[in-house]
């Protein structure tokens, strides 16, 4: 599919907007990464990912995508309602009780969209890896994909799962790293160091592509160099680089936004940097 960079960006403004809505509305929940994934989000439920809205969870004869990540899911739920899994009225109830919409994806709620519960970090590779040997098993050749934060690659089944993917030649499967170096306790660096992750990738036998997260023309560009590269015997991972916040200035850059909901008059700011484009919620 041809992308329409500009069309992308005007969904991902609307996307942001929505994002800061709701984290707002419950004073509840993570808009840091949210706002930082917003473009990758678009840019592959509306150029790259081959997916059905009417919701099959067998999901046969299409791509699969899993966030490992899941406390992102305010970006998550936003996306799929602009993409016609549910209505986006349904936003307004984000974190209340009696929701579909929990603070982290869960199936039992049968939301469309969701097929795993997530938010238990370092598990969403896992799965990844199992959904692409299903596909193979299936001759269905589809792909699966899945972003996982880099805070979360300080857990140790990300890494078990990183050595199971290569020996098992998973090469239907993208991976994507959310590389913004912040996690909720200060800077990757601080908290616990994740080195040269492009060497260590690498080492365990991926291969390692990058991109600019926040510019939607090289998001787009990324995924498709990444399917391109696919069914070569070798899974695929995405370091994207992010900065958290993204799209609201005083928010961009700082681990503080990792958890933390605006007021009415940070709302308010939020807002007027970000265009309305598809109508709010």
């Amino acid at each position: 599919m041809s992308a329409d960079i500009s069309n992308l960006e005007q969904i991902a403004s609307q996307v942001r907007r929505d994002i800061v809505r709701m984290v707002h509305s419950c004073q509840s929940g993570h808009p840091g990464g949210s706002l930082g994934c917003t473009d990758y989000f678009v840019a592959l439920y509306f150029n790259a990912l081959k997916h059905d809205p009417s919701f099959n969870m067998n999901g046969i004869g299409e791509d699969l995508f899993f966030l490992s990540n899941g406390h992102i899911s305010p970006v998550f739920y936003s996306t799929l309602a602009r993409a016609g899994y549910f209505p986006a009225s349904e936003l307004a109830t984000f974190r209340k009780i009696n929701s579909r919409l929990q603070g982290h994806p869960t199936t039992h709620e049968h939301l469309p969209g969701i097929r795993i519960a997530s938010g238990s970090l370092g598990q969403g590779l896992s799965v990844a890896i199992g959904a692409a040997q299903a596909k193979k098993l299936n001759k269905d050749e589809n792909l699966i994909y899945v972003l996982m934060g880099d805070g979360e690659l300080q857990e140790g089944q990300v890494w078990e799962a990183a050595m199971y993917a290569p020996h098992n030649k998973i090469d239907n499967l993208i991976a994507t790293v959310d590389y913004n170096r912040a996690q909720i306790d200060g800077s990757t660096d601080q908290v616990l160091s994740l080195g040269d992750l492009r060497a260590k990738w690498e080492a365990f036998g991926w291969l390692v592509l990058e991109m600019n997260g926040n510019d939607m023309k090289d998001v787009v560009r990324g995924l498709a160099e990444a399917k391109s590269k696919t069914g070569n015997g070798q899974p695929i991972v995405i370091l994207m680089h992010t900065e958290m916040g993204n799209g609201v200035d005083y928010m961009m850059g700082s681990h503080k936004w990792h958890g933390v909901a605006p007021n009415d008059e940070q709302l308010e700011l939020a807002l007027n940097q970000l265009p309305r484009t598809l109508g709010d919620y």
